[in-house]
């Protein structure tokens, strides 16, 4: 199973859990519906901005959307080096849109 389809089947499955439509996830997190959709079936990945937006409503870690179901344990210290992981990247690019708009606001 790709990382793509095992991160949007958990995707939907926190989503449901949650018991948020389509619908109402892609708007409170501001994509299209289609777009979640594609992202659900595995047939696109997401933005780290994005992936943000998804863990902060649905109120998991980032890691947990890509633990695959059929690994039947993880480690908790593996956990927790995937969300550093995650946490360092999401700030890279967090760090890297603010010098983007800093130098555009510059000229």
């Amino acid at each position: 199973m790709s990382i793509k389809s095992i991160f949007g089947a958990n995707l939907k499955y926190y989503r449901k859990r949650m018991n948020l439509s389509q619908e109402e996830l892609a708007e409170q997190v501001e994509i299209t519906s289609k777009h979640l959709s594609t992202i659900e079936t595995g047939a696109v990945f997401v933005s780290a901005g994005l992936l943000e937006r998804f863990t902060k409503r649905l109120g998991v870690s980032a890691s947990a959307l890509f633990y695959a179901v059929e690994e039947t344990s993880i480690d908790d210290s593996l956990l927790t080096q995937i969300d550093q992981i995650v946490d360092r990247e999401l700030a890279k690019t967090a760090e890297g849109i603010k010098l983007k708009i800093h130098h555009e606001t510059v000229k």
